[in-house]
């Protein structure tokens, strides 16, 4: 990408800027995606440029790749400003407007703006009318994190307001779990393989496991999630997001204007959620800490079963799980496959008893897959064994072009490009879809830390299983 970029971060000083978006910004800028550019931080810290400087560099060696040596930071150090929050919107826009003198000084062409809102969700609409008001809207971009709401009438209000002073397509609501190779590959392997297109239907398809459990607690965080919980933070914003990817029907190209239609169409397909197919936890030992109510109904866990009402999917559920301080944490997308008769098979032959076939992607940080079948297992007779065939991108010779997820999504947007990104009729669509659970949501459950949630998750999904912490061996095996 060739044009030149003012880059405004909104609370440059906290937690998601120093872990993702400096080193992520830092890394672009080395891998020449973003060639010229300046970062102006601002928050409510009275820093000064010397002191955003150099926090910005702990948060680089601290979070980044490599060393950061006098002689490498210094190219990026050169294009960090810094002016607080407290300074107010004329001194905002006095160094946007500087900056990007500069750099059309440089003779790069037209200078973009991106306005990165990592602020919590009730100071969102705060920059909003900051940047209106320090005239900063032309052309520029925003990207703004969850919650996009907490039901369908606070997501509409949002939207609307956002609306009077971004058009939509300026607007970016990011979904880290979209930016991952490995969501992007379900694309790949969708679309560009005779082999699964075919069979990727209700015909040879049984179910669909989405499966995201934490390992951390909620320290710190009991104040906002005492306003949201796992649903409204987890599934709406991102599990609901990898389902639409694994459920959409083939767009008219790849490009962001049919790949949305299709993420829509697929939201706008799907049942009401229904409580009954529901569980609602909440770890032990949440209660009664911080901001916490010894009667606290919030959730911490989340299971539900889903379902797509259309030609291609009536009848196969679809369950979804996250939760804190659960047995391990990942972030799988499981595949079940109907099971042929297995009549002509003799006793004894282990035939099915194995659980059935499975497509399962793994989006961690290194995209993986792994499909799992029935083999003979060498020797007399007709025993069989469980065989898999992995594929992990570490495997690959263009392992080092991998981008971390904030990064590549900071990139699409300064390209405009919303293939990643959740739009507002989607937004409101699930949480109209949302609203009987909301509106009577289930009791919640107890579960011990270090559990997999409460056992009403094994009613939920009979006669199935969860794949988790089953036949996780494929995993362990890609790291070898």
């Amino acid at each position: 990408m060739d044009q030149p970029y003012v880059v405004v971060l909104f609370g440059a000083t906290g937690d998601l800027a120093r872990r993702k978006l400096l080193p992520g910004l830092l890394r672009l800028f080395e891998a020449r995606l973003l060639p010229d550019c300046r970062v102006i931080g601002t928050s409510l810290e009275e820093l000064d440029g010397e002191a955003f400087d150099a926090l910005a560099r702990a948060a680089c060696e601290e979070f980044g790749k490599g060393d950061i040596t006098d002689e490498r930071w210094r190219h990026f150090s050169k294009r960090l400003r810094y002016v607080p929050t407290t300074a107010g919107p004329h001194a905002l826009a006095t160094l946007v407007k500087e900056c990007e003198s500069e750099l059309a000084g440089a003779g790069t062409g037209e200078v973009g703006r991106l306005h990165y809102l990592s602020v919590p969700p009730k100071a969102a609409l705060d920059v909003i009318h900051e940047l209106h008001e320090a005239d900063l809207v032309d052309r520029a971009k925003i990207i703004m994190e969850k919650p996009f709401g907490v039901d369908l009438e606070s997501a509409k209000r949002l939207n609307d307001e956002v609306h009077q002073v971004f058009d939509e397509d300026q607007v970016f609501r990011i979904d880290h779990f979209l930016g991952k190779e490995a969501a992007q590959n379900i694309l790949a392997f969708r679309f560009a393989n005779g082999l699964f297109e075919p069979i990727w239907n209700r015909n040879f398809i049984d179910h669909v496991q989405i499966d995201v459990p934490e390992t951390l607690g909620l320290e710190g965080r009991t104040k906002f999630y005492e306003s949201t919980g796992a649903y409204r933070d987890m599934v709406v914003t991102h599990l609901m997001q990898v389902l639409a990817f694994m459920a959409m029907e083939p767009p008219t190209t790849l490009a962001p204007g049919p790949i949305g239609e299709e993420k829509l169409k697929v939201f706008r397909s799907m049942r009401p959620i229904d409580p009954h197919d529901v569980v609602r936890g909440q770890y032990g030992g949440y209660r009664g800490k911080e901001v916490v109510a010894d009667d606290s109904d919030t959730e911490t866990f989340v299971a539900l079963k889903v379902e797509i009402d259309n030609w291609r999917w009536a009848g196969v559920p679809f369950y979804l799980r996250t939760g804190k301080k659960l047995a391990e944490g990942a972030r799988i997308i499981s595949i079940a496959f109907k099971e042929p008769p297995l009549s002509m098979f003799p006793a004894g032959s282990n035939a099915g008893t194995q659980g059935p076939d499975h497509l399962t992607f793994d989006l961690a940080d290194q995209s993986r897959m792994s499909l799992s079948f029935y083999g003979k297992r060498p020797g007399p007779g007709m025993k069989l064994e469980k065989l898999s065939m992995q594929f992990a991108t570490v495997d690959t010779t263009s392992t080092g072009l991998v981008l971390e997820a904030y990064e590549r999504l900071i990139h699409d947007a300064m390209r405009g490009d919303h293939t990643l990104f959740t739009s507002a009729a989607g937004i409101e669509t699930l949480w109209e879809k949302s609203q009987p659970l909301l509106d009577n949501p289930p009791p919640v459950r107890g579960y011990a830390p270090g559990s997999w949630g409460p056992n009403a998750i094994h009613q939920l999904i009979a006669p199935h299983a969860w794949r988790l912490p089953f036949e996780r061996v494929w995993r362990d095996r890609t790291n070898r």
